[in-house]
């Protein structure tokens, strides 16, 4: 199997990331990660990129052209796609445009239900009966794209947000490799 180069973008823990990474190390897993990609330069994640030696970008989204960077480096690296695991920056229409369908993003709820942020206070607040994880593809709308794989799981009345945020990032864990598998699986 030829693996196809990815692209994991953090912002925090990566946990997802550390995930993915074990899961490469199986043959039959479709991807290789060939790069990290932070805005957060104190990301708990990139010790992950740097245990595992994985080459790693600490971005300012601050400074001018940042995007132009890193869709130069993607493209040196021979990216297939990009896997947004906890990246707390909204990517903009013109980077969407040149990765087309080529980025996926794992988000906190059941969507098209609770997009954005404060997923897991919204969830509560609502007194839903179940919640869990969805992985999508990237459009131009806030966590609108078509959907790859979900997960869920039904809240006890005891559930807190502490305890809703433990096991929705269980399950992606379990759904990130699963709609990677898929993407590739179907092409």
């Amino acid at each position: 199997m030829v693996k196809k180069n990815a692209c994991i973008f953090i912002s925090g823990k990566g946990s997802n990331l550390k995930n993915l990474i074990k899961k490469t190390r199986d043959y039959n897993f479709p991807i290789n990660i060939k790069l990290v990609i932070s805005n957060n330069k104190n990301a708990q994640g990139i010790n992950y990129a740097k245990i595992n030696s994985i080459p790693f970008l600490i971005i300012n989204t601050k400074k001018r052209g940042f995007e132009n960077l890193i869709l130069e480096i993607i493209k040196k690296n021979k990216i297939s796609l990009i896997c947004l695991a906890g990246y707390m920056k909204i990517i903009s229409k013109k980077f969407i445009r040149e990765f087309r369908k080529k980025i996926i993003n794992v988000h906190p709820s059941l969507l098209p239900n609770y997009k954005g942020l404060d997923t897991y206070n919204r969830v509560l607040k609502n007194k839903e009966k179940k919640t869990g994880c969805t992985i999508h593809f990237i459009n131009e709308k806030l966590d609108d794209g078509k959907i790859i794989n979900k997960k869920f799981f039904f809240i006890n009345k005891d559930e807190n947000l502490e305890t809703l945020k433990i096991k929705t990032q269980k399950l992606e864990r379990l759904a990130y490799p699963e709609a990677i598998i898929k993407l590739y699986r179907n092409r």
